[in-house]
């Protein structure tokens, strides 16, 4: 250090590192906000009017099935793919069972939808394996 010179005034520097702290933090931010929104939009894909009930609850969703009425009949709906038939849907039930024996189905049917084809569409979850399944409700605002 001839010349009374200090290594820290060095101003011709490169400055090898990046910061990538912001980066993070808006990846992070971005990931949150994705998730939020995804469970919104998914879970209003198909218009259905729920039935109303006052016990509901969250549960944890992995496979959906959605009746609604299209043409004065019941169409199936299975992870929000329209299904032609219930053998279609059997199959894709029986798969998943096979690859995760816990899984768990959530029914989701217009309050419009004639009841015995909601029974029909427990019956063929049942069968095809699925210990656990639960109903979609809207919460009821009163009492």
């Amino acid at each position: 250090m001839a010349g009374g010179a200090s290594p820290y005034e060095d101003d011709d520097g490169l400055i090898s590192g990046i910061n990538v702290t912001p980066l993070v933090d808006i990846t992070l931010v971005l990931l949150v906000i994705m998730m939020v929104t995804a469970r919104i939009i998914v879970a209003r894909a198909i218009p259905v009017q729920s039935p109303k009930a006052a016990t509901g609850e969250q549960v944890a969703t992995t496979i959906s099935l959605t009746l609604r009425p299209e043409n004065g009949q019941s169409a199936l709906y299975l992870n929000g793919r329209p299904i032609v038939d219930r053998a279609t849907a059997a199959v894709e039930i029986r798969r998943a069972v096979v690859a995760n024996p816990e899984l768990q189905v959530v029914i989701t049917a217009d309050k419009v939808v004639p009841h015995g084809d909601v029974i029909g569409l427990v019956d063929l979850v049942r069968l095809e394996g699925v210990k656990r399944f639960a109903m979609t409700v809207d919460e009821l605002q009163e009492r």
